[in-house]
């Protein structure tokens, strides 16, 4: 019979509706016995006759746990795809049952050291906020106290935020824009149907209300030499880092060849056209390409190809891409990886496609 201790829901989905357990190919096992001494929940019984590990209280398994499959000396046990609880994790009920969990748990969980952090906290003003479409929204920030600025931050970084008077924990969000002068950042944010903060930055920030944000942080920077061509590939608000990078690389002066694709849901989910277009007039032999998998009809935006379909049937509307090209590519992981699959099988080098992904 399953401990009724692990039975309890999984982050608020019920355990016995998650398919999570081990199976035992009873031909491979040994009966060396790692597996049954090993788990500490009892998932498993031994047969002393057989000399085999048996599998007798699936439910005991704790979701994501593996650490049986990975000790077993003869590889005899095998778990669901690790992707059936990826998928769970990026269900909303379940994020939001976690950050009620470590609020809830807040005494207990904290760390009692105050550990170093190679990054800034600081308290920064709404002091832009404009609606593209249903479901974009733009926000621009700037310092409290002048001078106090993340000036430093690396064109591609992200920052995280916290809500005012609400106890989440704190959301990260790609800086739109290259370092200004005057220490402000953009946001680009996609409303999340249920979404606590975007809810939060959507329907009730007002201009001058104070957040906190800390920064800069992430990899997702420009690493490539000044001659080597560029592709950037983006997803909805995904384009908020790659902005930054194609900023920063005009900005360098006599750009590299570059191309850029970014797909979105709908058509009104483009937005600043306008500077895609200005792009297009400033570097020569810059390829835009955009896809809207709903219907675009005709966008503003001369230049550019428009394509009706996802980021990687977007990729076929491009020219053949120059030998050596580096690849800079943001979005969800689910598109992120699709997207690095197309760009290999079109000839890219994988160690040379750079990625930004998060969970949707």
């Amino acid at each position: 019979m399953p401990d009724p201790k692990y039975l309890k829901p999984w982050h608020s989905i019920p355990r016995e509706s998650i398919d999570w357990h081990p199976t035992v190919d009873d031909a491979t096992c040994i009966g060396c016995g790692t597996c049954v001494t090993g788990c500490s929940r009892l998932v498993y019984r031994f047969d002393f006759q057989r000399a085999k590990a048996v599998v007798v209280d699936p439910l005991n398994c704790m979701v994501g746990c593996t650490t049986c499959a990975n000790t077993c000396p003869a590889h005899a046990i095998h778990f669901p795809p690790l992707e059936s609880v990826l998928a769970l994790e990026r269900q909303q009920q379940v994020r939001h049952a976690i950050e009620d969990d470590l609020i809830a748990r807040h005494e207990q969980l904290a760390t009692v050291d105050d550990l170093p952090h190679p990054d800034r906290i600081i308290n920064m003003r709404v002091r832009r906020a404009t609606d593209v479409g249903s479901r974009t929204r733009l926000i621009e920030l700037e310092p409290v106290q002048a001078g106090d600025c993340f000036c430093v931050f690396i064109p591609g970084q992200y920052v995280e935020v916290w809500a005012t008077g609400h106890p989440w924990v704190a959301r990260a969000y790609s800086i739109g824009n290259a370092p200004r002068d005057d220490g402000s950042i953009e946001l680009q944010l996609r409303r999340i149907q249920g979404g606590r903060m975007t809810g939060w930055l959507f329907d009730e920030v007002k201009l001058n209300d104070v957040v906190a944000v800390r920064g800069p942080m992430g990899r997702f920077t420009l690493r490539s030499e000044p001659t080597t061509p560029l592709l950037f590939v983006a997803a909805g608000t995904a384009f908020a880092p790659v902005k930054a990078l194609i900023e920063q690389r005009l900005r360098m002066g006599r750009p590299s060849r570059m191309a850029l694709v970014w797909g979105v849901r709908a058509a009104e989910d483009f937005y600043e056209l306008d500077l895609v277009a200005g792009w297009l007039r400033q570097a020569v032999g810059f390829q835009v390409v955009l896809a809207a998998e709903e219907d675009h009809g005709q966008l503003p935006c001369p230049g550019a190809k428009l394509v009706r379909g996802n980021l990687v049937q977007a990729l076929a509307g491009l020219d053949a891409l120059p030998a050596g090209s580096d690849a800079y590519v943001a979005g969800s992981g689910a598109a992120v990886q699709a997207v690095a699959q197309a760009l290999v099988a079109r000839g890219l080098n994988a160690q040379r496609i750079f990625v930004d992904s998060f969970s949707a």
